[in-house]
């Protein structure tokens, strides 16, 4: 009956999330176009990941896809390290630190990891997330911190 299994389980993700946006903020206040409240941005986003969650679902009865393969568990479980190492340093060892050690470590888990472009992915990333961050908005993160001298 499902002719997309990637279709089908992509759409019952944004369903569920879309539903999960909707749910969490019925807490807030909704506000107006014009003045939005905290409820506004997560019920307009939900509502958009219930509409693509549906159509998904239901193109995965219709339109022929290629099954689901298997999971890239060395690839995951790297991305997920190095986001909570990330975490966890960034407030000692500062931004020029922790950020290019959360791209290399990531893209160790793809199979077609090189170090060239994977250095120059962190030194780009790390000057603009400096620049973007911590010197346009202000964001009180140290780029060197303590644990260095910072």
């Amino acid at each position: 009956m499902i002719r997309s299994t990637k279709d089908f389980w992509a759409g019952l993700i944004y369903l569920f999330f879309g539903s999960c946006a909707i749910i969490i903020a019925r807490d807030y206040t909704m506000g107006t176009a014009l003045r939005m409240g905290p409820a506004y941005f997560p019920s307009l986003l939900g509502a958009l990941l219930l509409l693509i969650g549906a159509i998904a679902l239901i193109r995965s009865f219709f339109a022929a896809g290629t099954p689901i393969g298997g999971f890239a568990l060395k690839g995951l479980s790297l991305v997920i390290a190095s986001v909570v190492l990330f975490g966890f340093i960034v407030r000692g060892a500062g931004l020029v630190v922790a950020l290019p050690m959360l791209v290399v470590i990531s893209a160790l888990g793809s199979s077609r990891f090189r170090w060239g472009p994977t250095l120059a992915m962190a030194a780009g990333l790390t000057i603009f997330c400096v620049f973007v961050f911590v010197k346009g908005l202000g964001i009180p993160l140290p780029m060197i911190g303590p644990w260095f001298g910072g």
